[in-house]
Formats: structure tokens, sequence, C-alpha cells
């Protein structure tokens, strides 16, 4: 039979708590309701001994009608209050009390009016009214402690009844609900500890009863789980270590990979660490070259010592294709080192033949295959990228000297055809004017050697363009007079190193025609980010400014820097400046804007 939930059983318990506490209030404030009138009533059953003895005195003693008149209607409406209502038409014995002693003041003042009494015998016939007032006052009193009594009575049998029913309801909760609950607990713990042979007894039919069967339900059924899963369980943690190791080694690989080319040492720790990570013994690495038929490196791990190509084509191979054959008395799985349709080697790996590889061994072959093409790929196109910047450099140094020096000897050249001819026609004038030429030229050419080689010597290191500016115009202002100032706003564009480097030249050849020409103070360098985001230039002096001719003062210098300006795909202006000296202004587009712009395309 189903017994009383848990929540109803604390619901009953509570209901009578509350029932028992309205009750107590309930008398309570009945009892202190009565006895809220007790003390008004005691002060006017007091007042009418001291009003009494006034009219008394009056009347005999002050014959003032009015002022007796007065003192009888206060009197009377003393007697009339209506806190002495209750005790007008009442049968108790203070109901009685008050009766008789209203009565008795009724006769006294009659006779004191009718009979003439005189003022000795007052306190005579005035003293058994009074003490019949005295007695009333007295009874009064008692009933006001009686009920203070009754309601402390009441309050104190409240007091019990409360503790002894939180006593039974506490007994209660504790036989009914703690300890069930703690023996829930425990065994609760105990599962959570590994412990299902642990098990609830809880009889009674209340929540906890059937919490307890769920319980012990579900520990049946996990129980018998837990003895498969602890299989399963470790069948997935030997799974996860060798993931764990496979990951490592893969990152490892990958890792030594981007950091450095991959040499035979190199080579040689990777298949070290596969024979470990994918547990195969018999691995090999066979490398050829794109035009080749045998490997030109063969890697194996430390410990084999049999060349598996002894006795057999090495050709064959490295040239069979992805897939698996057998091999006298093994079984041989090949991954080729495939990349953009170049072919690199192949991976092979050796089992017993009646052995097999799992499909995560395949997997981590097949990635480190995967990753040895994708470096040895690298490797190749790295290789190609120093063999063209090795070419441009070359055909840099060759325009370089074509421009400035291969001009500056043609000239010279010229010149000195025509040494020769004035010499045999005796010519002293063109003699001089040749050999002032030729003094001219070679200055030049010496000077543009010393640029060249300043150029090719040039180099923007790791701290960037501003700090090759800085040491740049730190060199000019030692050698020479003028104060040059910098204002460099690029530090949110990201320029390409060879942009870094024509700048970087087309500002020292405009500060050398400003050294050498301005005849000026003081030299002003900005570069700024426009507001398309462009990259702007400008180098100013307060000097004479630029001539008519500027040509023919300094044609090389002019040249190298409209070619650099070229070479960015910007646009270079010289021009005399209207506050007075010369303005050089180059504006061009960053790779990186073109680069984006062409994306957006």
């Amino acid at each position: 039979m189903r017994q009383f939930s848990i929540v109803t059983r604390v619901g009953i318990a509570l209901g009578l708590m509350v029932a028992l506490t309205v009750g107590t209030l309930l008398a309570s404030y009945w009892l202190s309701e009565r006895a809220d009138q007790d003390a008004l009533a005691i002060n006017k059953a007091g007042s009418l001994r001291m009003q009494s003895y006034r009219y008394a005195w009056h009347r005999l003693h002050l014959p003032d009608a009015a002022v007796t008149a007065e003192l009888a209607q206060q009197l009377q409406a003393t007697w009339r209050h209506p806190v002495f209502n209750r005790f007008s038409h009442g049968e108790s014995e203070l109901a009685t009390q008050f009766q008789v002693t209203s009565r008795s003041w009724l006769a006294l003042q009659e006779r004191m009016t009718t009979e003439g009494v005189q003022a000795a015998q007052v306190e005579a016939l005035l003293a058994p009214h009074i003490q019949q007032l005295d007695s009333l006052v007295g009874a009064l009193q008692q009933e006001a402690e009686s009920r203070i009594r009754a309601i402390r009575l009441i309050q104190v049998l409240s007091l019990f009844a409360t503790i002894t029913l939180a006593g039974i309801i506490a007994y209660w909760l504790r036989s009914r609900v703690r300890k069930p609950l703690q023996t829930l607990t425990q065994t609760a713990r105990r599962i959570g500890q590994g412990d299902f042979t642990a098990r609830v007894n809880h009889p009674m039919g209340d929540e906890l009863g059937v919490l307890a069967d769920t319980l012990n339900k579900m520990n049946n059924a996990v129980g018998y789980m837990y003895g498969n899963l602890e299989k399963r369980v470790d069948e997935q943690t030997q799974a996860i270590q060798r993931s764990n190791i496979k990951l490592q080694f893969l990152y490892d690989m990958a890792r030594s990979i981007i950091e450095r080319s991959p040499s035979y040492q190199d080579f040689s720790h990777i298949i070290e660490g596969l024979k470990e990570a994918a547990q195969i013994e018999d691995l090999e690495l066979c490398l050829i070259t794109p035009a080749g038929d045998k490997p030109y490196l063969q890697v194996q791990p430390v410990e084999t010592d049999e060349d598996p190509c002894a006795g057999v084509d090495c050709a064959e191979c490295v040239s069979a294709g992805a897939g698996v054959s057998v091999m006298e008395d093994k079984r041989v799985y090949r991954y080729p080192l495939e990349r953009d349709h170049h072919y690199y080697g192949v991976l092979v790996a050796r089992v017993e033949l009646g052995q097999q590889l799992d499909e995560w061994q395949q997997q981590l072959l097949q990635s480190v295959t995967d990753q040895l093409a994708i470096a040895l790929s690298l490797k190749q196109e790295e290789e190609q990228v120093r063999r063209l910047a090795l070419i441009q450099e070359r055909t840099v140094i060759a325009r370089e000297l074509h421009d400035s020096l291969a001009q500056a000897l043609s000239y010279l050249k010229i010149q000195v055809t025509r040494l020769d001819k004035a010499i045999q026609k005796g010519d002293e004038d063109t003699i001089e004017d040749v050999s002032h030429e030729l003094r001219e030229g070679l200055n030049s050419a010496y000077r543009q050697l010393r640029e060249l080689l300043t150029t090719f010597r040039l180099k923007v290191d790791g701290a960037g363009l501003i700090n090759a500016l800085q040491t740049t115009v730190k060199q000019f202002e030692d050698q020479s007079d003028l104060t040059f100032r910098l204002d460099y706003q690029l530090a949110n564009a990201p320029l390409a190193p060879h942009e870094e480097i024509h700048l970087l030249q087309i500002i020292r050849e405009a500060c050398q025609n400003a050294i050498h020409h301005s005849q000026g103070a003081e030299v002003t360098i900005r570069l700024q980010q426009a507001i398309d985001k462009g990259i702007t230039l400008s180098i100013e002096d307060d000097g004479v400014g630029i001539p008519e001719q500027a040509e023919k003062l300094n044609h090389y210098g002019l040249a190298i820097m409209q070619e650099r300006s070229k070479h960015l795909g910007g646009e270079l202006t010289i021009r005399r400046r209207s506050e007075g000296g010369t303005g050089v202004y180059f504006s061009f587009q960053p790779a990186y804007l073109a680069e984006h712009s062409t994306a957006e395309a």
C-alpha cells in the first residue's frame, strides 16, 4: 500500500505548526482585547473616591448650588462611563458588586440632599461607601490580573505544544528523510567511486523509496555495462596513444621541414621516427632526380643492416607506382612522393607475408609521404627562386653599369677621339676644352662608380626603412654643412624590400644633388601615405633652385632617379620651388595595394 508522500507529510507538519501558532495568537488577542479596558476601569473606579469627597465637601462647606450641581453631574457621568457598561446588566460577582456600590452612592447622595447632614457626620457617612469603592477597585485589579495570567498560561502551553510538535517533526524528518537521504548519498558516492555492488534498502513507498529502487536498477544496468566498458576504454586509450604519437611525429616533422630544407640527416631522423610511430620495422625512403631512374639517396632505419635493393632492380621498385605487391616472403606497400606532376621518389614499407598494415598505419605513411613531397617541392622552388634572384641581381648590376659608368666611358672615348684630332691639327683651344671635358668626365665617372658601389652595398636590414633613412641622413650631415630633417609617416604601410631599396636610393641621389648644387642650408625629407593610401615622397631644399638645363649638370643622377621611379611604376617630378630652392616629388602605388585591387577585380 502506497503511503503519504514526503511532500504531503511536510505539508501536514507545516499546517499543524501554522494552526498552533494561529490559535495561540487568536486566543491571546481575544484575552488582550477583553483586558484592554481594565486599566481604564480601574482608573475611573479609583477617581470615584476623590469625586465623592469633593462633592460632599463642597456641598457642606461651600454651599454653591452651581458648583455642587456641576460636581454632581461629573460624578454621575463617571458612574455612567462606557467602561462600566459591562457591569450594569451582568450577573457576575464583579457586576453585582458594582451595582451595589452604585446604589449605595445614590442613597448617600439622596440622604445628604434631603436630611441636612452636618459636616461632622460626613466622614462617618462616606467611610462605608469609600470602603465599597476600594473593594470594587481591588476586584477590577484582580480581574485584570487573572486575564494576564490566562494569557501567560496560553503562551506557556503554546510554547510546550510547539516544542513537542517540533520534536515530533524533527524525529520524523530524521528517521524518514535524513537517514534515507544519507544512505542514498553514500550509495551514490560509492557508485561514483566505481563500486557498482552498492544497494539501497528503503522499505517505504514514498519518493525516497522510488528513488532508491531506481538507483538500484540503474546500478545493476551500469554494473552490467561497466564490464564491457573497461575493455572498450582500453582499446580507445591505445588508439588515442597511437594518434598522439602519430600527431606528435607529424608535428615535429612539419616543424623541422618549415625551419630548414631537409638534408640526409633529417631524412634519417624522419624514417627512424616513422618506424617508432607506425610500428613498422622495415622501411625505406628512395629519392630520385626528375631525369633519373635510380635512387640517388636511400634512407633506412638506423638498426637496419640489410640492403633491400640487393639482388633486385631498384629502378623497378621506384618506378612501380603506388600499390601493394608481394616480393619473395614480404608484402610491399609503396607510397610515391608526388606533387604538381613531379615525382621525387617512393616510401616503401615491408611486412611479413601473413601480415598487413592497419588503416591508421597506411594513413600515417600517406601523410608522411605527402609532407616529404611538399618539402622536396619547396626545396626545389627555393633553389629556383635563388637562381632567379641571382639572375635578377646580375641584371640590375648590368643595367646600373650601362646607365651610368658605361655611358660615362663612352663619352670619355668620344672626347679622346676629339683630343687625337686636335693634337694632329695642333688646335690648342680644342685640346684645352677636351682636357677640361675629360677631367669633368673622369670626376663624374668616379663619382658614379662610388655611387654604384654604395648602391650595391646598400641594404635595408631587419630594423626597416626608417633605420636605413636615419643612418643615411646622419652620413649626409657628417659629410656636408646642410641640416637634414626627416618626416617619416609610413609606419602602417607594408612596403616590399625592392620598394624600400628604390625609395632609399632616390632619396640618396636627391640629397647628393642638394649637397653638390643647392648651396642651401636645410633639406627636408617627407615620406607619407596619401588619402588613397598611395606613397608620396618629397625632398625639398632652400637653395638657389634647379637651373633650366639641369640635365647637363647632373645627367646621371637625374637619370638614375627617373629609372628607379619607373621600376616602382610611379611619377617623378623635379621643379624649382616658388619660395626658393628645389623640390623632388615622387608618388607611387605600393605592391600590396595593387595586388588587393587585382583580387577585388
